[in-house]
């Protein structure tokens, strides 16, 4: 996991000898020698976080498209060498998406993962509403900011209610974030059960086909 071009400039004192999206650009040069590196040592799945993408906005409505126009052309620099059997994934943080809907499909990443426990799947209606996500993406199905543990049948029934919303095909099962801010006897069973609710539900669709 590697944190994307964007986020880092939006998360830093930048430069001011020269325009941001320059900046970005460079940065995003530097993270594209790293992302072939691990390519090159055998990883097929790199995660590139955007969590800050739509945090970088102008005020100003009418400087929104170019930002956005950069800021996705930065993503794409990232992982333009990667062959095709490499998966970018990306990941962003509690947001309005609906005005940024189409620049998330322009940054063409493989999956998108976002946090979404706290929304009661109210975040999933952009990417299934007025415009068709094609890729896949993963709902945060339990909440990383709080030490309690849930029980299988809870993220069972989480999923379900994501499922009611996107496309199986899609769909990916996964915490909501990074998991730095947890004890390890937390993660532990919580991941223990979030993978056997992805079982119990692979098992009951099989079966329903």
């Amino acid at each position: 996991m590697l944190t994307g071009p964007v986020t880092i400039l939006n998360w830093s004192f930048v430069r001011n000898d020269q325009p941001r999206f320059e900046t970005c650009y460079q940065i995003a040069l530097a993270i594209k020698d790293e992302v072939e590196d691990l390519e090159k040592a055998g990883i097929n799945v790199i995660q590139i976080d955007e969590a800050a993408l739509r945090e970088g906005l102008p005020l100003r409505k009418s400087e929104h498209a170019f930002y956005l126009k950069w800021a996705v052309h930065s993503f794409r620099i990232t992982n333009c060498g990667v062959k095709d059997t490499t998966q970018i994934h990306t990941h962003m943080c509690y947001s309005n998406f609906n005005d940024i809907i189409h620049s998330i499909i322009d940054m063409d990443a493989d999956v998108i993962t976002i946090e979404n426990s706290r929304s009661d799947e109210k975040l999933l209606s952009v990417f299934r509403e007025g415009v068709k996500y094609g890729a896949g993406i993963g709902p945060g199905v339990y909440d990383i900011h709080s030490p309690r543990i849930p029980s299988t049948e809870e993220i069972a029934d989480r999923i379900n209610k994501m499922l009611a919303v996107l496309e199986t095909n899609i769909l990916w099962v996964n915490p909501d974030c990074g998991l730095k801010t947890r004890k390890y006897e937390e993660v532990k069973p919580a991941l223990n059960n979030m993978v056997a609710a992805a079982k119990q539900l692979r098992t009951k669709l099989a079966s329903a086909k």
